[in-house]
């Protein structure tokens, strides 16, 4: 797994707490001026579209990661508290997926 993606503990703990799935996929961020940036983000549901993802199985929990984010050095933490936690993705530059193709910087600490 650590291949694919790398999931700590406690966020592995926060998965099975909410039904045993996460997803992993890009989400489009708009700037005022025009232009647009992808992040990753993790959130613990099973995806709209199961077809557009890879699926791994993984310490009781299943994985659905899009593809242009497997292998990518990245890392899913839980952070917060109480009701407030949430899960987030930290890791090196993409090195692909980029509409430019140019690397993308990765950290992204949204709500799910």
């Amino acid at each position: 797994m650590t291949t694919i993606i790398e999931i700590d503990r406690a966020a592995i703990a926060f998965i099975k707490q909410h039904g045993g799935h996460v997803t992993v996929r890009r989400s489009p961020r708009h700037g005022c001026c025009g232009g647009a940036a992808y992040i990753a983000v993790a959130e613990a549901q099973t995806p709209n579209d199961t077809a557009a993802f890879q699926r791994h199985e993984y310490q009781s929990i299943i994985l659905w990661i899009d593809p242009l984010l497997a292998y990518q050095g990245l890392r899913i933490g839980i952070e917060g508290w109480w009701k407030l936690r949430h899960l987030y993705i930290d890791g090196a530059a993409l090195s692909g997926g980029a509409a430019t193709g140019e690397k993308v910087p990765v950290s992204s600490r949204l709500s799910w």
